[in-house]
């Protein structure tokens, strides 16, 4: 379907460069799931000077908070319009939509919903240049949908991906990836610019602790409250007294802002099998690959922006 996976033109490599100035972006987001992709929301929306926000999508998930991808959606949906109101953003809410309500069937067949819709058609008002950026930071179902419905979005958009485990760790069942593998086949294969941010091996060190939250953020707004009393009560079903907890969905977004938060390379696409690992072919498509996150520089600015 897609002929472009083995090509590294002049326009995909300049969409795999970490944009210098404003870019437009939207979110899309299993936001119900964990606690960290409400910390993304907020950390998104509180870098307006670099990121101009056009669009938030919820994503599908199944897991012990939801017994279908449905479920999952809609309770992410709804957290996203919680997130919204804890940081009086009430502006936001007509620029959420919901998402897929069930897994690719297939590599060529997508799933409409009005988050795919939207994606397909606001991605065609963007251009190679000027590209729309897509922060994904759950199953990939609605962006590949949207690939699926409208493949020409394919040198519109820059997806920056928080899926999969590292190219090193032995295996890739990672949650984001396996939920569904066809999507995830479709937006590493399609020749679309990507940068992928590994989970394990590499942006898990991105981690807090209950007394660091407190210091930075306990008592600073409604909205630092909220997050770190979901945060300590995920924890607590871990039963270990000294945690820590990944919020790994926030490296998503700092990829895109100005600061000394990650280093990356380029490498051929790996390919997603059926089997929970990669395989990889040296001859395709290059995609931006982040290998490391420096996890002090990172949360400084995300402690800093929270508490306005």
């Amino acid at each position: 379907m897609f002929e472009k996976t083995s090509k590294n033109s002049e326009d995909l490599l300049k969409r795999l460069t970490r944009p210098k100035s404003c870019v437009d972006v939207v979110l899309d987001t299993d936001t119900y799931n964990e606690i960290d992709d409400q910390y993304a929301l907020a950390y998104l929306i509180k870098s307006q000077e670099k990121l101009h926000l056009q669009a938030i999508y919820a994503a599908p998930f199944t897991n012990s908070k939801a017994d279908s991808a449905l479920e999952g959606m809609e309770k992410s949906f709804d957290e996203i319009m919680n997130i919204l109101d804890l940081m009086d953003r009430s502006d936001l809410t007509s620029c959420v939509y919901k998402g897929s309500d069930t897994y690719l069937p297939s590599e060529t067949q997508a799933v409409s919903s009005p988050a795919a819709k939207d994606l397909a058609s606001r991605a065609m008002q963007y251009s190679p240049e000027k590209p729309l950026y897509v922060v994904a930071i759950g199953a990939i179902t609605n962006i590949a949908s949207a690939i699926l419905l409208e493949p020409a979005i394919i040198d519109k958009i820059v997806i920056v991906w928080l899926g999969g485990h590292a190219l090193h760790w032995p295996d890739n069942k990672e949650f984001n990836l396996f939920q569904d593998v066809a999507a995830a086949r479709v937006v590493l294969g399609c020749g679309a610019a990507v940068v992928l941010l590994p989970c394990n091996g590499v942006v898990s060190a991105f981690t807090t602790s209950g007394p660091e939250l407190e210091f930075h953020l306990k008592g600073k707004n409604k909205l630092c409250d909220y997050l770190v009393l979901a945060t300590t009560e995920e924890a607590k079903e871990q039963e270990i007294h000294t945690w820590t907890r990944a919020i790994w969905d926030v490296t998503a977004v700092a990829w895109l802002l100005d600061g000394d938060f990650m280093e990356d390379y380029l490498t051929a696409s790996p390919i997603p099998e059926y089997d929970h690992h990669y395989a990889l072919d040296p001859t395709r498509h290059f995609v931006r690959y982040v290998y490391n996150i420096k996890r002090d520089n990172l949360f400084a600015d995300l402690f800093s922006k929270l508490i306005k």
